[in-house]
C-alpha cells in the first residue's frame, strides 16, 4: 500500500501541475482515493483518501456510501460512523493522506456478491480528482488494477519480488536466502536458484563423500555456459526425454539411478555500486561449490549434501506441500526457506534469471519478469499500433491462443539496457513504451499491464515501477 500511495501521489500531482487553477485558497490541492478497490481480509481494513499535496487546512471529506448485498450496521459499520448513506471523513492541516476504517461484521458466502462502493461528493478544501471512487468486496474477487514498484533493491537487485495481481500484495525475498527448489507436484523435480548463475553437472558416482574439484567450465557469465547444465528457462516439464527441463534430472525411485552432482553455487549482488546505468546483480563474490545427491523417500526427498572436499555428507527429509509450488532449501544456512507464497497467490516474480540465447547459449540477465507458469499464470505482449493502445484494449481483444506455456513470456521484453554514445553502447536503462502485456492470473482473471520505469531518477537500475487494470 505504502508503494501504491507514492505512485499515486506521484501521477496525481502531475496531473495537478498540468491543469490551470487560480484558487489561491486550494492552490491546486486534489483528493483522490489511493487504490480503485480493497480486498477485505480482515475484520477491521483501513481504506486510504490521498491528497495531492499537504492540506493547508483542517477540513472533511464526504463520502457517499453505495452498498450491494450489504446492509450497514449488520454486515459492515464505518469509523468515523455514518450518517445515513453519507461519511464524513475529517483531516488535519499539513497531511498527505487520510484513513477510514471498514470494519466487516459478516463475511460473504461463497458466490455471494458482496460489496461497498464509496464516492468521494465534497471535500472543503481542494477539488475531487478523477479516481474519485473505491469498491471494497466483501468475497475474494479480484483487484480492479494498481500501480506498484516492485522492490527488487536497486542497482545490485538483491531481491526478488513476487507480485499478486488480485490483492496488490507484494513478496520480497533475498535472492541468496534458498538455492534449490524441490517440486510439490507429482514428478520428483529439483531446481537451481537461476538467480545466481548457478549450474549443476551429472557425475558419474553415486557416493556422494567422494572428493570432488571445481570445474570451471561451469561458471556461467555472459554467453559463456552449458544449456544442459542450468533448468530451461521454459519453466515447463514435460518429461519428454528428447527435451532439457532441469539440470538435475528426475528423481528415480530406484537410488543407483540417482547420481551425485557437483553444484556451482553462482555468484553474490556486487557490494558496491555500479556506474549509473550498469548492472551489479550478479557480478559479487563467488558463492563457491558444493555437491548434492537426491533420492526418494516414499513422498519425500532425501537430500544428502555437503561441500565438495568432504568425505562425509548431512541428509535432510523434505515434504512436498500441495499449496506451493516448490519446497526450497538453503545449502549454506541448512534449512527450508519461504521464498514463494502459496501457487495460487502469486502471479509475476521480478528477479535475475539465467536464460538461453538461441536456445544454446546461457545467459544472465537483470531486470527479468517471470510468470507463475506451475501456478497457473500465462502472459502474452501486445504490441502498440495506431489501432490497438493499453488505454483501448479490452477483455474482447484477449487472444486465449497467445498464453503459451513459457515462464519467460515478459521475461526482459519490457526492456533494454544500452543505447548509442559517441563511442559506441552505453549502459542505460531504457524502457520499451510500444508495448503491453496481458496477464491471466491462477484463478482466470484476465489484467492488462504496461511497465512505467525501470530506473529511478539518477538513472540506477533496479527499481521497476508497472501498472494494471483488470478486464471486465
Amino acid at each position: 500500500m505504502k508503494n501504491t500511495l507514492i505512485l499515486f501521489l506521484s501521477c496525481l500531482a502531475i496531473a495537478i501541475a498540468a491543469c490551470n487553477d487560480d484558487d489561491p485558497k486550494t492552490n491546486g490541492l486534489s483528493v483522490a482515493f489511493a487504490t480503485p478497490s480493497v480486498n477485505l481480509s480482515a475484520d477491521a481494513t483501513p481504506v486510504t483518501i490521498a491528497f495531492s499535496a499537504p492540506t493547508p487546512a483542517a477540513g472533511t471529506v464526504t463520502l457517499l456510501i453505495d452498498a450491494q448485498g450489504a446492509t450497514y450496521g449488520t454486515d459492515f459499520t464505518t469509523l468515523p460512523d455514518a450518517d445515513g448513506d453519507t461519511v464524513t471523513v475529517p483531516f488535519e492541516a499539513g497531511v498527505t493522506s487520510v484513513n477510514f476504517t471498514f470494519n466487516k461484521m459478516v463475511d460473504a458466502v461463497e458466490g455471494q456478491v458482496k460489496h461497498v462502493l464509496f464516492t468521494i461528493t465534497a471535500v472543503s478544501v481542494g477539488t475531487v480528482a478523477a479516481n474519485d471512487a473505491v469498491q471494497v468486496n466483501f468475497s475474494e474477487t479480484a483487484s480492479l488494477g494498481a500501480a506498484l514498484a516492485a522492490e527488487v533493491g536497486g542497482a545490485t537487485q538483491p531481491n526478488q519480488v513476487y507480485i499478486d495481481l488480485s490483492s496488490g500484495a507484494m513478496t520480497v525475498v533475498p535472492r541468496v536466502s534458498w538455492d534449490l527448489g524441490f517440486y510439490s507436484g507429482t514428478d520428483f523435480r529439483v531446481v537451481l536458484n537461476s538467480s545466481l548463475k548457478m549450474a549443476a553437472k551429472k557425475l558419474e558416482t553415486t557416493n556422494i563423500d567422494e572428493v570432488q574439484l571445481p570445474d570451471e567450465t561451469m561458471i556461467i557469465a555472459q554467453g559463456q555456459g552449458i544449456a544442459t547444465q542450468i533448468d530451461s528457462p521454459t519453466g515447463v516439464f514435460d518429461n519428454d526425454p528428447g527435451t532439457h527441463d532441469t539440470a538435475i534430472d528426475p528423481v528415480s525411485a530406484n537410488d543407483a539411478d540417482n547420481k551425485v552432482y557437483l553444484i556451482n553455487m553462482g555468484s553474490n549482488p556486487a557490494t558496491t555500486m555500479p556506474a549509473i546505468g550498469a548492472d551489479a546483480s550478479g557480478s559479487g563474490a563467488s558463492r563457491g561449490w558444493m555437491k548434492i545427491r537426491v533420492l526418494r523417500s516414499g513422498s519425500d526427498y532425501r537430500v544428502q549434501y555437503a561441500a565438495i572436499g568432504a568425505t562425509t555428507h548431512e541428509e535432510v527429509t523434505l515434504s512436498k506441500n500441495a499449496a506451493y509450488n516448490f519446497t526450497f532449501f538453503s545449502l549454506v544456512a541448512k534449512n527450508t526457506v519461504m521464498v514463494e507464497p502459496q501457487k495460487v497467490l502469486w502471479d509475476l516474480n521480478f528477479t535475475t534469471f539465467t536464460n538461453l540465447l538461441g536456445g544454446t547459449t546461457p545467459y544472465y540477465f537483470p531486470d527479468f519478469v517471470l510468470t507463475n507458469l506451475k501456478g497457473g499464470a500465462r502472459a502474452y505482449m501486445v504490441s502498440v499500433s495506431d489501432d490497438v493502445t493499453y488505454d483501448r484494449f479490452t477483455k474482447a481483444d484477449v487472444s486465449p491462443d497467445l498464453f503459451t506455456e513459457n515462464q519467460t513470456n515478459i521475461g526482459s521484453n519490457w526492456r533494454s539496457t544500452s543505447v548509442n554514445g559517441p563511442n559506441g553502447p552505453v549502459s542505460q536503462f531504457v524502457l520499451k513504451t510500444d508495448r503491453f502485456f496481458i496477464i491471466k492470473d491462477p484463478a482466470g482473471n484476465l489484467y492488462k499491464l504496461k511497465f512505467t520505469g525501470g530506473s529511478n531518477s539518477a538513472g540506477e537500475r533496479g527499481y521497476p515501477t508497472f501498472q494494471y487494470t483488470l478486464l471486465q
